[in-house]
């Protein structure tokens, strides 16, 4: 049977690519193939970014109140088409159709976010600094703009990254996770009805060779990348190398905390969310349980009897599910395998998510929860990306908050506690970008920066927030002196000599 071969969307319009390299996305709840995807040569790189290029002048001196109502006509069309994107998200990576719609509505706000944009670029202004001197700032559009974005949220990561860029002036190139492309190309066909100008928004599909393209390719400005820290690493230090500003948020390893006085079943109830939503593959996922002292055993025997009762299988369907499959078959068993790791370093599988009865050919893997894990040992270095949580048992906060500083990555971490002393130690201490106190996932909104930390970012400023509207534009200071007649001094008044005492 052919299958469908995905579009690219260059000018406006879907693009049919003569890549002959090709990759082919699943349904992760079925195993069955969805489509084939272009793994585009470096000459199609290049005719989506001449496109964004030639779009740049012209957009970039759009006015910003018109960019903006591009951006509000755009927010309407994602509510009207709401369900249907979600469906789309759940059927081509996996995850339930309530974390979907989740989704969906956490990039709704950071269309909301962009659509203040002419407040968000508003400069600052001082007059007299010197004599009939005044001095003022703005804020510019960078230029062509790059997004590579991950698999784990289709929806969501590019759309931390497009409407703002967009917004601010810039024009901008869309590489998706070749796993899954579909969302992209809708978001985009949605960004032209809403009276985006052609070639302001392109799409690209493929693996590496698309990737080094964008990365060295000379019209490019500015790059933003979210997926693995080894990938992310390689981005920042090529992007860099050929002048490009770089936003690179890696991996994480995040540790949740539950102190000896927290509400035992909020917890429980908060770390099934974390480590287990999303089948555990989000970089904000709570993949290391941290308990202080007495509480250890109580919450290993209650994280065990909620993931025994989690209903596990296939999310396309409408069946009502917890949890839904992993987004490949390799993916899955990858994952698997550390169970076995775990064995063999001397830490005990309490709940083995292998041993679910999981019907059907999707790639399903049970939660699983592994105790008495220790620093040293994989499941507590490296970043499972999976439905896999680790326990590792501390005697007081000071052990615990050591955790940290031991950890490579830096994303994000939390305390359950009823201690306002516990909880001020803990987030001014703990080596993480972003902090939370009795909340399970402390991803910020859309007015907030993407705080990570250590090897899980690399960069100056981050997404979200102010700081992604100053990634994409650039500053220009304007110093302003007008004389009053042509008899008055020329003489520079801000670098006046004080010992010739003018």
């Amino acid at each position: 049977m052919s299958l469908e071969r995905v579009a690219l969307w260059i000018d406006g319009a879907q693009y049919v690519s003569e890549a002959e390299r090709t990759s082919t996305t699943f349904n992760p709840s079925t195993g069955r193939p969805l489509a084939e995807v272009p793994l585009c040569a470096s000459h199609e790189i290049e005719r989506a970014v001449e496109s964004s290029a030639r779009a740049l002048p012209a957009w970039r001196e759009t006015p910003p109140v018109e960019r903006a109502r591009v951006m509000f006509r755009y927010r309407e069309m994602l509510a009207t088409q709401f369900e249907e994107l979600a469906a789309l998200v759940t059927r081509e990576h996996g995850k339930t159709f309530a974390e979907a719609r989740a989704e969906m509505q956490r990039g709704l706000e950071m269309v909301e976010f962009a659509c203040g944009i002419p407040s968000l670029l508003m400069g600052q202004s001082l007059e007299n600094i010197a004599t009939n001197v005044d001095c003022e700032t703005s804020r510019h559009a960078v230029g062509v703009c790059v997004g590579i974005t991950p698999f784990n949220f289709p929806a969501m990561v590019p759309m931390w990254m497009f409407p703002v860029a967009i917004a601010c002036g810039n024009t901008f190139v869309l590489k998706p996770s070749e796993k899954v492309p579909q969302s992209a190309l809708r978001l985009a066909e949605l960004l032209s009805e809403a009276g985006l100008p052609p070639g302001v928004f392109n799409v690209v599909h493929g693996d590496k060779v698309a990737v080094d393209a964008l990365l060295t390719h000379p019209q490019v400005r500015a790059v933003s990348f979210v997926g693995s820290t080894g990938v992310a690493k390689y981005i920042y230090e090529v992007g860099t190398a050929y002048g490009k500003r770089v936003q690179s948020a890696g991996g994480a390893k995040n540790h949740i905390l539950i102190m000896p006085d927290a509400d035992l079943d909020q917890a429980v109830r908060a770390l099934q969310a974390s480590a287990f939503g999303c089948a555990g593959e989000r970089c904000m996922a709570g993949s290391v349980a941290v308990p202080v002292g007495r509480i250890a055993d109580d919450l290993v025997d209650g994280l065990c009897k909620v993931g025994k009762a989690m209903r596990v299988g296939a999310t396309d369907g409408g069946a009502t599910v917890d949890m839904g499959p992993l987004i490949t078959r390799e993916h899955r068993d990858r994952v698997a395998t550390y169970l076995d790791t775990a064995k063999n370093e001397g830490a005990e599988v309490a709940l083995d998510g292998r041993a679910f009865d999981l019907p059907g050919d999707g790639f399903l893997l049970g939660p699983s929860v592994v105790d008495r894990v220790v620093p040293t040992m994989r499941l507590a270095r490296e970043e499972i990306f999976g439905p896999v949580l680790s326990v590792i048992r501390t005697g007081d906060l000071d052990e615990a908050l050591a955790l940290g500083k031991q950890c490579d990555y830096g994303n994000g971490a939390v305390i359950f506690t009823r201690s306002g002393f516990a909880a001020r130690q803990f987030k001014r201490h703990f080596n993480a970008g972003m902090i939370g106190v009795n909340v399970g996932v402390p991803a910020p909104m859309a007015w907030f920066p993407f705080t990570g930390w250590n090897k899980s970012f690399f960069g100056d400023l981050h997404m979200q927030g102010m700081e992604g509207v100053q990634f994409y534009t650039q500053q220009k200071m304007t110093m302003t002196r007008w004389f009053a007649s042509a008899d008055e001094s020329h003489a520079d008044p801000i670098w006046k000599s004080k010992a010739a005492g003018k």
